[in-house]
């Protein structure tokens, strides 16, 4: 099988679990803000959330996607499985040890750090905000394992055990936080989250001993792999962290806003991640080990091809995405979450933040692979370097920007200053290994902003249109609308993006074919 048909296969089945998974934390989120609205105490939780889940980003998650997966995958794309397992018995050994210090002194010092992701707080919320933090902080250490152990899957281009485990969390999340919200109020979500870790976990482990898990109770800091594996992860954990810290700077920033701003900008974002994390997301898990054996190999050329293909591929799906909900912005978020206590006032920030957000999905995505890139050709200081003046400018567009626009201004900080780190990025990488087929990437972006603006347009006609006919007051009529709109608009992309010719739209509609003749 080809390599373009191997990452095609992967991503396919990737998108379609990852969708799964983010419909799964739609209706999460549904489960939250009916129960409680847009308030003070989902506020609370939001924060709560994010501290051990900067921990995990700071400690594992820069180590497990810059460093551990490409060396991992180099001595297994050799096949050099002896090594491959030494590394990865002591990296796993190493989290292990790492998180479980990292969680007692979270435990013991989480009054301290809650200012560090919602420095306003004060009173019953920062109370609240240190409770649901100390119930999930000890669950982080199984969410390192967990992010090992997709890294080794992986590895051996097996992606379903993963993304089996993802949809197991957000499932558990929703069942107790609604089965015991009557009795522990929003603390129900965050036992829900310990719940769903553990739940990752024993989806993943038994998989990972079918496979041939070579588990040895090791530190052998001294091995080559090791060694190279900490040259990569020091620059890079900060790297990795960037995008969660521009999110925790927006967060810390909003929480001097009025109440209810974070959630609005967390309802926004997950919108916006929903697109991300299915289809961009998924290409770049999918094309990640494959640039990274290549390179093993020495074959750049097919590294840069599968680079460009992996870029025009995001473009063709994110673009027209971004588009689409933000010209349906309005209709959208009040379809998904305006009901309980999550009312038209909610519907109305949470849509302006939403319209903000996506005008740099497009750069945010593309990252995705940039990032990994680099990573697959063992360089982690370039994307450090430019994470770190990526996180000034986002600070200095939030403050300049949230004054006359409140949570719209920091949306719009993030998106630009995401397009900011994805120029930058890519400048970088062709100097560090030569042309990357700059044209025909900047070609397919233009036609497909141009096919997108059709569609933008023509989803917004019939947006309006329905609108002015049925009462949106009725969930039913709400969904016509919305269902309408993405009809229509998807229609007038697909007619648009054929007549001009696209490369990346011929090679959509061919995998489609081959899975449509395989089903039949």
């Amino acid at each position: 099988m080809s390599t373009g048909k191997t990452v095609a296969k992967a991503a396919g089945m990737l998108m379609v679990a990852m969708l799964v998974s983010r419909v799964l934390g739609y209706v999460r989120e549904i489960a939250l803000t009916s129960k409680f609205g847009q308030t003070s105490v989902t506020d609370a939780y939001i924060a709560a959330f994010t501290v051990p889940d900067l921990l995990y980003n700071l400690l594992v998650g820069g180590v497990l996607s810059s460093a551990f997966i490409p060396v991992f995958s180099s001595y297994v794309a050799r096949n050099e499985e002896k090594d491959a397992w030494e590394v990865a018995s002591t990296v796993i050994n190493l989290v292990a040890i790492v998180m479980t210090v990292g969680i007692v002194c979270g435990m013991i010092f989480t009054r301290q750090l809650v200012p560090l992701v919602a420095y306003k707080f004060k009173g019953e919320t920062l109370d609240l905000t240190v409770k649901l933090t100390r119930i999930m902080f000890p669950a982080f250490l199984l969410l390192g394992l967990n992010g090992l152990m997709m890294g080794i899957l992986n590895s051996y281009q097996h992606f379903k055990a993963p993304a089996f485990g993802a949809i197991i969390y957000n499932l558990s999340i929703i069942v107790f936080g609604l089965a015991l919200a009557h009795k522990f109020g929003i603390a129900a979500f965050a036992i829900g989250v310990v719940a769903g870790h553990i739940g990752n976990f024993l989806v993943q482990l038994p998989v990972l001993v079918r496979k041939g898990l070579r588990y040895k109770p090791v530190l052998n800091l001294r091995h080559p792999g090791v060694k190279r594996l900490f040259v990569l992860m020091l620059p890079a954990v900060l790297g990795l962290a960037a995008n969660q810290i521009n999110l925790i700077i927006n967060q810390n920033l909003a929480s001097g806003l009025s109440d209810g701003s974070i959630t609005a900008l967390r309802m926004a974002n997950r919108l916006m991640w929903l697109p991300l994390g299915v289809f961009a997301g998924s290409i770049g898990v999918a094309i990640f080990p494959t640039m990274t054996a290549q390179v093993a190999r020495n074959e750049i050329s097919e590294f840069k091809k599968t680079l460009s293909l992996g870029i025009r591929s995001i473009f063709l799906i994110i673009i027209p995405a971004a588009t689409g909900l933000m010209v349906l912005s309005m209709p959208i978020v009040r379809l998904l979450f305006e009901q309980g206590k999550f009312g038209p006032d909610a519907t109305e920030r949470t849509a302006y933040a939403l319209i903000f957000y996506c005008i740099g999905l497009f750069a945010q995505s593309a990252i995705l692979v940039i990032t990994r890139a680099f990573y697959a050709i063992h360089n982690t200081l370039i994307p450090l370097l430019v994470a770190c003046v990526t996180i000034v400018v986002n600070y200095l567009l939030n403050v300049t920007l949230m004054g006359p626009m409140a949570e719209g201004g920091l949306a719009l900080a993030y998106s630009l200053s995401g397009i900011f780190n994805m120029l930058v990025l890519m400048i970088l990488l062709r100097k560090k290994i030569g042309p990357l087929g700059a044209r025909s990437i900047l070609r397919s972006f233009v036609l497909i902003v141009l096919a997108s603006a059709v569609m933008g347009a023509a989803a917004y006609g019939a947006a309006y249109y329905s609108g002015s006919v049925l009462d949106t007051a009725q969930k039913v009529n709400q969904m016509i609308q919305v269902g309408m709109a993405i009809v229509v608009g998807l229609a007038a992309y697909v007619g648009v993006t054929f007549l001009l010719k696209l490369e990346e739209a011929d090679m959509v509609l061919g995998i489609i074919k081959r899975k449509l003749k395989r089903a039949a």
